[in-house]
């Protein structure tokens, strides 16, 4: 799906592309990576992003275990579970739960599935857009676009910092002192952007959430507004190869937005066939579990304590655990997701975040 993938890679308040007065962004070098332009704690941001989606499911599967054992053992709570009504009332439900649950993923399964089916006009409408977009970059940097999607940013990475240091020799004459430091700043913010980004990307294989989010830390939104702002200024300092260059410079970022776009849906595509994928393995444990309450345990007496807990509070707790797993799944891939969907919801140089203005 994932997938899926900067649009601007900011969000939160409402979008107000005020792209501002020459004093309000006199300081053309900005924040570069998503951690560093999101206003929120880096452990946050681990676990919606970069953690194992597995992982994180499992984290929660223990807090609900641990919760649910400490909230009984108040007061000796665990004794409503005695009865059997009680049992009964708990697993009765998360059966039917679990039924409906799954059934709805695999409703959303095959959404995503037939987005990529159609007609053949449409199958040829998208491989022509596909392959002119592929030409178009290819002729940027002069050789056929990579198929791999982790190199084929790369490779549009690269073709930016290239032009961006070639702009940079070209003003390095010029008699504009402003100019020349600007250049020269932009140039250095795009080049240790791009080293990062790159050393990102090397290696990472799509799939993973490694190759959306390098791309998410190439901050190309800001970038096409400094060489727009540039242009406007400096209109009357910059030679005609120099303006040539800016407008080769911002095409070259000006790619970037949909390519990363682009593999931003794969990824939420992938990702969400995995998510149902499963969702239906777990399923049929949770079904298991639910249904062996109800049939063997939900009359019946658990006697006994193991490390001072009560047995029928650790059985119940631990398949009450199983049988929300499914949903512990789901709530750790859409929180990834939802993540990346808020952070990538403008397209260009609109900053949403209320940090970033």
């Amino acid at each position: 799906m994932s997938a899926s993938p900067d649009r601007d890679v900011d969000v939160d308040a409402e979008s107000d592309t005020d792209i501002e007065t020459a004093e309000d962004t006199a300081d053309i070098s900005t924040a570069n990576t998503m951690r560093e332009r999101a206003d929120e704690s880096h452990i946050k941001l681990r676990v919606l992003l970069s953690a194992n989606r597995l992982l994180v499911a499992g984290a929660l599967a223990v807090f609900v275990f641990v919760s649910f054992v400490a909230v009984g053992s108040v007061n000796d709570l665990a004794a409503n579970l005695g009865t059997g009504d009680t049992k009964a009332t708990i697993f009765s439900t998360m059966l039917g739960a679990i039924i409906t649950g799954t059934t709805l993923i695999v409703t959303i399964s095959q959404l995503v599935i037939s987005q990529e089916n159609g007609p053949l006009g449409d199958q040829h409408d998208r491989m022509s857009n596909t392959m002119d977009f592929r030409e178009f970059v290819g002729e940027m940097y002069g050789h056929p676009s990579p198929v791999d999607p982790s190199a084929f940013l790369r490779e549009l990475v690269d073709e930016t910092q290239r032009r961006a240091e070639a702009l940079r020799d070209a003003v390095a004459g010029s008699d504009s002192d402003d100019l020349r430091e600007e250049v020269d700043e932009f140039t250095d913010s795009l080049t240790g952007n791009a080293d990062a980004v790159r050393d990102q990307l090397e290696g990472a294989q799509f799939g993973e959430f490694s190759v959306l989010h390098a791309a998410l830390d190439f901050n190309y939104g800001w970038k096409i507004f400094q060489v727009e702002r540039l242009q406007n200024e400096y209109a009357d300092d910059v030679t005609d190869d120099a303006d040539r260059l800016l407008d080769d410079l911002h095409t070259a970022l000006s790619m970037f937005g949909p390519a990363r776009e682009h593999i931003k849906t794969l990824y939420f595509q992938w990702a969400l066939i995995d998510l149902s994928q499963l969702i239906l393995y777990v399923s049929v444990p949770a079904l298991v579990v639910t249904g062996g309450m109800l049939g063997f345990f939900g009359t019946g007496p658990v006697p006994g304590t193991t490390l001072g807990v009560q047995n029928v509070l650790l059985l119940v707790a631990a398949a009450f655990t199983v049988s929300v797993f499914p949903f512990l799944l789901l709530v750790s891939y859409i929180a990834r997701i939802a993540t990346i969907a808020k952070r990538t919801l403008a397209i260009g140089p609109l900053i949403l975040r209320r940090s970033q203005r």
